[in-house]
């Protein structure tokens, strides 16, 4: 979805204004490709997503991404003053916070089930 919104807000653009925006770097490399990358330029790589196998320690990962995602997305939002930009950014920042609730409570339910007495 915000590869989906970068595009709309440049596709437009003329090269001086991708150049003006600080995207001048972007569109040498990639035209206007979306290529994954983060805001200092480092492309995305699966390299880093965490799992360990255990199921209350890969929910606690996911928490902290959504988390992480939430937090982006309010920068984001405090960073334009397009209101239809900001109220879909709203819109993945309230997905986030669902998301992590969703998680937390999986987590209880495991904690729980793991803590239970076992009787056979």
């Amino acid at each position: 979805m915000i590869a989906t919104m970068v595009y709309k807000l440049t596709k437009d653009a003329s090269v001086e204004q991708l150049k003006e925006a600080g995207l001048g770097d972007h569109y040498a490399s990639h035209d206007r490709a979306l290529f994954y990358q983060n805001a200092s330029g480092v492309p995305w790589t699966a390299a880093y997503i965490a799992a360990k196998g255990d199921p209350i320690a890969d929910l606690y990962e996911d928490i902290a991404a959504e988390e992480k995602a939430r937090a982006t997305y309010q920068w984001l939002i405090d960073m334009t003053d397009d209101v239809d930009l900001q109220d879909s950014l709203k819109f993945l920042r309230e997905r986030e916070i669902v998301h992590s609730l969703r998680f937390r409570e999986a987590v209880e339910i495991l904690k729980s089930e793991r803590d239970a007495q076992k009787i056979f």
